[in-house]
């Protein structure tokens, strides 16, 4: 779908209007990437395994001081009381 001069955009518009089927507006709703996995053209992700979710965890950590909104309580922490 991507060649040396750009995308092929008449190509495209063939897999994705006939050969999918799908409306013109679908289509161009679409991004090459998204309709490059519909026809089951490119690579895939990895699958996630515990090793590559520990890799992304430290390549990409959580902001510090962030909880992301949900409270984090440690163990007896529960119903103690304090506020």
């Amino acid at each position: 779908m991507i060649s040396g001069s750009g995308l092929d955009w008449a190509g495209m518009m063939r897999a994705g209007l006939r050969e999918l089927r799908l409306h013109p507006d679908q289509f161009w709703a679409l991004t090459p990437a998204e309709l490059a996995l519909m026809l089951g053209i490119g690579t895939l992700a990895p699958r996630m395994t515990r090793s590559r979710l520990a890799d992304l965890a430290a390549r990409y950590p959580d902001a510090s001081g962030s909880s992301g909104g949900m409270a984090t309580a440690q163990k007896g922490d529960e119903g103690d009381g304090d506020v």
